[in-house]
């Protein structure tokens, strides 16, 4: 049987002329067109290295966009976005960046985060002792102010103790600042603390501040405490203008209210303090005992002629701690052990 073709399909028998006046026979694979498929170029893994971008120092965080300030002046503040590159990489207040983009700092302008510099000092909490996953609170501070008043309400060393314990296993300097010291007078609060060599403050509204000023002076240092202790009458003292500059960054979102979120406000001599907001539980699920020990060094060598699993709290949960060892340094023992009992326990606050 031959092979008919359909009328005006331009297809004939084998050696015919198609439309264009070639036979079929003369087509080869040559001929053939293929659009290539999305998949078939391969995805580059190269990363621009934005070497233009410049240095900024997160001030403020709210719901997915970050108030900076170029090269740590005040005077040069910003918005950002994070870079898509950076996925969900964490950025706290105090973290040092690198900017790219619009970074005049006009209105309805947005820059892009390309770069998170490595964390001096880092503060982390649990939200209790159970929970597997840290956040990070604040980042790069130098110093942790744990403020406490001493009446309104009463004080309790249960979380100035963990506050301490947080702070030695990221790397601050703890001081313990102490309000409402009008209230209250003299107090003997201080002295369950006296063998840890904390730094005490006291920063009353009767108080002067010339110490605290000058704890304060050029250095990065978060706040922390409960609401009601007067943390927001110490900053609007130590900063004037805070209630103006917190008015300023609460635009950086979409308007969430920043007494719920960390802030960076600058100090008029120099300096920054991160107000925080007052917190109700301070889990320390991600520290362990030697975590503790190890920001002490007078004591770090010591146990590591303790036998495995010890968590340096004596006879008789751990009998065979190194730590005992040291009778020259008894109370400090004793005053470090309770930090570790506070370890353990998780009040809520």
């Amino acid at each position: 049987m031959g092979v008919h073709a359909r009328p005006g399909s331009g297809r004939t028998g084998s050696g015919s002329l198609s439309r264009r006046g070639r036979t079929t026979a003369s087509y080869d694979e040559s001929d053939v067109r293929v659009r290539p498929g999305r998949s078939s170029r391969p995805r580059t893994k190269t990363r621009p290295q934005h070497r233009d971008a410049e240095s900024a120092m997160v001030v403020s965080v709210d719901r997915g966009r970050w108030g900076c300030v170029l090269d740590g002046d005040p005077a040069r503040p910003l918005v950002a976005m994070r870079a898509r590159e950076l996925g969900r990489t964490p950025i706290v207040v105090g973290d040092q960046v690198d900017i790219v983009g619009d970074l005049s700092g006009r209105p309805d302008t947005l820059a892009r985060i390309v770069r998170v510099a490595e964390r001096s000092t880092v503060l982390r909490r649990t939200a209790d002792d159970t929970d597997p996953f840290e956040r990070v609170v604040v980042g790069n501070a130098e110093q942790l102010f744990i403020v406490v008043a001493l009446a309104d309400p009463p004080p309790r060393t249960g979380f100035v103790e963990r506050a301490m314990v947080a702070a030695y296993a990221g790397g601050l300097a703890p001081v313990l600042c102490l309000t409402k010291h009008d209230l209250a007078g003299d107090s003997e609060f201080a002295a369950a603390f006296h063998d840890l060599d904390l730094t005490i403050v006291y920063a009353g509204i009767d108080d002067p501040l010339d110490t605290t000023l000058e704890l304060l002076a050029g250095r990065l240092t978060c706040f922390l405490g409960h609401s009601g202790v007067g943390k927001s009458t110490l900053v609007n003292r130590l900063v004037p203008d805070a209630a103006r500059a917190v008015g300023e960054v609460s635009g950086v979102g979409k308007g969430k209210h920043t007494s719920t979120q960390s802030v960076a406000l600058a100090l008029p001599g120099g300096g920054w303090v991160i107000d925080t907001p007052g917190v109700r539980s301070f889990g320390l699920a991600h520290i362990t005992p030697d975590d503790v020990i190890a920001a002490f060094t007078d004591l770090a060598e010591a146990i590591e002629d303790c036998p495995r699993g010890c968590t340096h709290l004596g006879p008789p949960a751990d009998p065979e701690c190194a730590l005992d060892n040291l009778v020259d340094r008894s109370q400090r023992v004793a005053a470090i052990r309770r930090l570790l009992v506070a370890l353990n326990s998780n009040d809520q606050w």
